[in-house]
């Protein structure tokens, strides 16, 4: 499907980009409930795996590739450290090795280095656990163990299709490590049989079933393993969070309309660590899908280590500050950037009020857990800097909802292999 050039939308009219956003605390909350039911199943025979197995490796291109990078931190702060490769380098420029683990993220399951990924991985002797919003696409099809994510598509720039896979690839996560990185409880696995209602199960190539790690997991009567379903904690807390994150909305639109930051055809660089690390990134391509202007993103600490050469007066800077880890650092950086002129837009909990020329209080949420709420006020910015530049964030101009081939950006002949 190809959007379309088409007319700046009226300041007045509301995008469907807007009323993406405003369904997604609800859209989150009903993915966690998925999981506490129907898609536990398949959660249980993922933890398994990714347990069992000597290799794993994290991919997806796009902001499937952001969702994994916030992702990463969780296996990493778990003391579980994946192989986190995007999709298209992880296709032409890696050796998959037999017995390996490809925990796959894609919202559609259809992009073509997905496709491919999926024919390696066969070739190879790996399992895919795939993480995706659609069930009748080639990832759902073909993984070993499919975990679809039930939500309803976004119309053009990924919102809900980001954080609700965000949300289920955190959540196997955390059920891997078994830290409870999340809550004091945490998502700890719980004991007992699970449904197996919604579990998709296929041994690798030229694997047995009852030699592969899910073979353990599965049987005529169902799971003999743990459930990694959230517990009614977990859910209760995360709940909240998204709840009090709806609640906000409204008080971070009627910061944003009088903000002075939103500067069209500005230089803006987004900075994050940790977890939020996938905000960052997933902000600088709202800021090229939808505002279509030019942005960046990095590290906090890597900007300080050469690119603060850029720093000139009236630059933009978002900011994420971690709830836990590098605040003085951080909030010392927000202020010698607005010494230097630059304007800078702050995303955290519990920051001071003055901290920035645009502070976002986020609400009370787990440190690690704060990349599913902290890129809602980022998207509202960007939603209305895209109608302040006379920019259309509804329409795609050059790229198609799926990618499916590699080669060039205008319709076209196509290079022969």
């Amino acid at each position: 499907m190809l959007h379309s050039s088409s007319m700046p939308i009226p300041q007045s009219q509301t995008t469907h980009f807007l009323k993406d956003i405003m369904r997604q605390p609800g859209e989150l909350k009903r993915t966690l409930d998925h999981f506490s039911g129907a898609g536990q199943g398949a959660l249980d025979a993922a933890v398994t795996a990714v347990r069992a197995a000597r290799r794993v490796y994290l991919s997806g291109i796009g902001s499937s590739w952001h969702a994994g990078l916030n992702v990463a931190a969780l296996f990493q702060v778990g003391g579980r450290p994946v192989y986190l490769v995007d999709a298209a380098e992880l296709v032409q420029f890696a050796a998959i090795p037999a017995g390996a683990v490809l925990i796959v993220i894609s919202r559609s399951g259809r992009s073509v280095e997905i496709v491919q990924l999926l024919a390696k991985a066969r070739e190879s002797g790996a399992m895919v656990i795939g993480i995706t919003n659609a069930a009748d696409g080639a990832l759902a099809r073909e993984a070993q163990i499919a975990i679809v994510v039930p939500v309803a598509l976004d119309h053009a720039i990924s919102v809900n299709t980001y954080t609700t896979l965000a949300l289920a690839a955190g959540i196997l996560a955390d059920s891997v490590t078994g830290e409870g990185t999340a809550f004091p409880q945490g998502l700890k696995p719980n004991t007992g049989s699970s449904s197996m209602s919604d579990l998709k199960v296929r041994p690798p190539n030229n694997a047995r079933l009852a030699d592969s790690p899910v073979g353990k997991v599965v049987s005529s009567e169902g799971s003999t393993g743990t459930s990694a379903s959230p517990t009614g904690s977990v859910t209760n807390l995360l709940s909240r969070a998204f709840a009090a994150a709806e609640n906000a909305i409204t008080g971070w639109q009627a910061q944003i309309e009088t903000s002075e930051w939103l500067a069209p055809r500005s230089t803006t660089y987004f900075l994050a660590r940790g977890s939020s690390l996938g905000s960052a990134y997933e902000a600088r391509l709202m800021w090229e899908e939808g505002v279509k202007a030019p942005a960046t993103a990095m590290g906090a600490a890597s900007f300080r280590h050469g690119p603060q050469e850029i720093v000139q007066k009236d630059m933009r800077f978002g900011i994420w500050i971690d709830g836990a880890r590098m605040r003085e650092q951080d909030l010392a950086l927000a202020r010698d950037l607005r010494k230097l002129g630059a304007r800078v837009m702050l995303i955290g909990q519990r920051l001071p009020s003055d901290a920035g020329d645009l502070v976002f209080q986020l609400p009370e949420i787990a440190s690690e857990w704060q990349f599913l709420i902290d890129i809602i006020p980022v998207q509202l910015v960007a939603e209305r800097l895209a109608r302040l530049s006379g920019s259309d964030p509804d329409t795609f101009r050059l790229c198609s909802f799926v990618v499916e081939d590699e080669a060039g950006l205008l319709p076209g002949e196509k290079p022969t292999r």
